[in-house]
């Protein structure tokens, strides 16, 4: 540690001790032990339906935050955690939103399996712009050790669960679970899909067309088996053809068309379906 760790009483007996040693040579002074390093407790447990942290992650270079979502009533420790990502020009608060921490209980009081839902602050349809902003390791990287010190998901190291994610989030999400094959459940509401390099390309988020082929979940239907994917999309959407396609290559155990369109109407009308899915696998 360096000297601003030291008091100033620690810093005069120093003073003194070296004064010690010039006047009798023959006694050294002993060195004086580094004080050990400060110890930062471990963040609280959730002990309320919502919790809202501050962290910082530095695979994205940035604090963001995290939003820590359980039923009321239930203890958050032990409970199995899903991954909720959210849409474009969103942010996690979206869930809260949105509803879902009334939802998640409803569903619970109900007899669905309970869980966790957590949210982080994410940009760039999940994937990685440069070295400097990596959505996709955050979640894999660093989102374990953030749910590990608040006492979640430990059967698990602190690995989610499942995940869920709305439009950009989907993408997402669909996009995490080829590298999380042993997820009991993926959902995706209003996938942002592209059928082509020019759709995707208009977004201006992918650095090439590689880098949107690499990630795009259309061209790796089959990438995420086994995992339970389930897929909710409004017949109104402008990404509806993207999902009729995607369903069609990656045959989901659900999937659920409806009329609706891409707005926060429809994902309310259907996250109540999508916590049965997530709870019915996790719990």
């Amino acid at each position: 540690m360096s000297g601003k760790g030291f008091s100033r009483r620690a810093l005069l007996l120093g003073g003194g001790a070296l004064a010690v040693a010039a006047c009798d040579p023959a006694e050294p002074a002993a060195p004086s032990a580094s004080p050990a390093p400060p110890v930062v407790p471990a963040p609280p447990t959730p002990a309320g339906p919502v919790t809202v942290d501050r962290v910082w992650s530095a695979a994205r270079g940035a604090e963001l935050d995290l939003v820590l979502i359980t039923p009321e009533g239930v203890p958050a420790a032990d409970l199995p955690v899903c991954l909720a990502l959210h849409g474009r020009g969103s942010s996690a608060k979206t869930f809260v939103d949105l509803g879902l921490p009334s939802m998640l209980t409803e569903a619970v009081r109900a007899g669905v399996p309970p869980f966790t839902v957590a949210a982080v602050d994410g940009d760039h349809y999940w994937v990685a712009v440069d070295e400097a902003d990596d959505p996709q390791r955050m979640l894999s990287g660093e989102v374990p050790e953030w749910l590990t010190r608040r006492g979640l998901g430990l059967r698990t190291g602190g690995v989610p669960s499942a995940i869920m994610g709305i439009s950009m989030g989907a993408f997402g999400a669909l996009r995490y679970a080829r590298d999380h094959r042993d997820l009991r459940a993926a959902a995706a509401i209003s996938p942002a899909l592209f059928v082509g390099w020019g759709d995707a390309r208009s977004r201006k988020v992918f650095r090439d067309r590689a880098q949107w082929e690499a990630h795009e979940p259309l061209l790796h239907a089959d990438d995420t088996a086994p995992v339970p994917v389930g897929v909710w999309c409004g017949t109104q959407d402008p990404f509806a053809g993207a999902a009729r396609r995607y369903i069609q290559a990656a045959r989901p155990v659900v999937s659920r068309l409806s009329p609706g369109g891409h707005t926060d109407k429809y994902w309310k009308k259907v996250l109540p379906d999508v916590l049965r899915f997530v709870g019915e696998r996790v719990g």
